[in-house]
This record gives structure tokens, sequence and C-alpha cells, in this order.
């Protein structure tokens, strides 16, 4: 693969740079990005990434000035001739991606794309990092926000957090709880939290994956680890209630090993109760 899409070599689509250095360009895009950010997406040693973006600058192809409302921030952005350059990249990348396909029989091309849109769906869910996180971190935050608006907008009648049970931030923290926030390239791509209950049956709230991260396998995988997590503190099954609405997590929770089970709360949004014993 880095043969025949030259990624060793130094002439990158024969631009006179080395694959790295045209990757960053490509990623700083039109509206520039913040050095922070572009180091934590390209998952690059600051350094390194200093020294590619000085090469740049000394193409004439980038700028990197303070941020517009905090000088402490650093801001890449591309200048006319990098905005031209990163345009000539585009089409050189479409023609090298059409110079792969050519050779094959349509049936071969309709192969190595379904591959390689495989391999890509495979390697950024292997890239998802999930840990426990304090519920009133900034990333924590962002994910029960999305999470609350996403109910708000599929539930028939909207969504009232106050009326629903609750799973606040000190019922979320050890030992009470925990919650678990999912990063995809530092940013926040799902969530999922445990509401722990000593020897009963541990409750699982805040189920939320980004609309980036969906296909990915993300929600199963955060299930897991709550159960994982839950039968480590001694918890002998978990529960869980969700809406009708919410038919991709029934679907998930079914195929999990999770049995529908009569009501055993008064959530006012809640149409299926389920539960699943945990190997202790």
């Amino acid at each position: 693969m880095t043969q025949r899409v030259g990624a060793l070599q130094e002439d990158y689509l024969a631009r006179g740079r080395p694959l790295g250095a045209d990757r960053v360009l490509w990623e700083i895009g039109a509206g520039g990005c913040d050095v922070r950010s572009l180091r934590a997406r390209l998952d690059l040693d600051s350094g390194y990434l200093s020294r590619l973006l000085r090469s740049l600058e000394r193409a004439g192809l980038v700028r990197v000035e303070p941020g517009a409302t905090d000088a402490r921030v650093r801001m890449a952005r591309l200048t006319a001739e990098g905005a031209a350059e990163w345009k000539v990249l585009d089409e050189r990348s479409d023609e090298l991606a059409a110079s792969i396909l050519e050779p094959l029989s349509r049936a071969q091309q309709e192969r190595l794309v379904a591959a390689m849109d495989e391999v890509t769906r495979l390697l950024t869910a292997s890239m998802v990092r999930v840990e426990v996180v304090d519920p009133r971190l900034p990333v924590a935050q962002y994910c029960l926000t999305e999470y609350f608006a996403e109910l708000g907008r599929r539930f028939d009648d909207g969504f009232d957090r106050g009326r629903s049970i609750s799973a606040g931030n000190d019922e979320l923290t050890p030992p009470a709880g925990l919650l678990l926030v999912a990063t995809l390239r530092s940013e926040p791509a799902g969530c999922g939290a445990l509401k722990l209950h000593g020897p009963e049956p541990a409750e699982i709230k805040r189920m939320w994956v980004s609309p980036e991260a969906r296909g990915l396998g993300l929600g199963r995988r955060l299930l897991t680890e709550l159960e994982h997590a839950a039968a480590a503190h001694g918890a002998p099954a978990v529960r869980l209630e969700t809406n009708r609405t919410l038919t991709e997590a029934i679907a998930l929770y079914r195929t999990s090993g999770y049995q529908e089970v009569a009501p055993f709360n008064e959530e006012p949004y809640a149409h299926h109760w389920f539960q699943k014993p945990l190997k202790l």
C-alpha cells in the first residue's frame, strides 16, 4: 500500500514534499486549524509537527499566528499560495486514485473500494479511546449536553431533564457510579454511565454515540465496558430503560443479551425496561 500510493517518496504527488507535510497542509484546510487540535487529530509529536509547520511556512504555504480571541492558542492558516496548493493536492489525489482503479475490472474496482471502506471503518474504530472521566469535565459535559439534545429531538413530546430519573454528577462519580467517555482523535465521540447500588443491579444511563462515530460498533463497546465495570463492582445484573423511538438502542440491547422485563421504576419517558444478568 505504501508503495502504491507513493507514501515513501520524498516528492509525494510530484509536489516537492513528503506525504507528512502534505497531510498537515490538507488537514489545516480552508478554515484553518489550531495547532493543538492539529497535533491531536494527526497524533503527532509536538516537535515533529513544529518542524513540518516551519517547512510549510518557509515555502509560503502556511502562516502560524496567535488566535483571535486567545493569544495562547496558535492558529495555522493557509496562505493564498497554500490554498492553491491544497486544490492541486486534491486534484492529484483524485488522479492517483483513478490510476489505481483503472487497470482493474469493474468487479475488482467494486471489491477494492468496499474492502478499503471496511478497513477504514475498522481502523477508525480501533482508534477510539474509552476512559472513565469526571462528569464535570468539559468533554463529559459536551457528551451529556448532546445526549439530552438528541432525546429532545427524537422523543415524541420532547425531553425535560427535570422530569426524568436523575443521574447527576455526584451519582456518576465513584463510588456512587461512573461515566465512560469515548474520544476519537481527541474529539468526544460518545458516552455511557453507570449508577451502582451495591449488591443490587446497576443502572446503565446516558448511552450516546455522536453521529460521526456511528457505524463503528462504539455503542456495543460502551455497553460491554459498562457491563464489565458493573461486574467488577459486584453488581449481579445491569438494567436500563429506554424510549420506543430509540429503535437502534433497543436492537442493540436485545442482541446483547438483554431481556425485556416488567417496569422497575417510574421513568416517565420509558416504554421498555431491560435487564441482563452478569457473570461475577
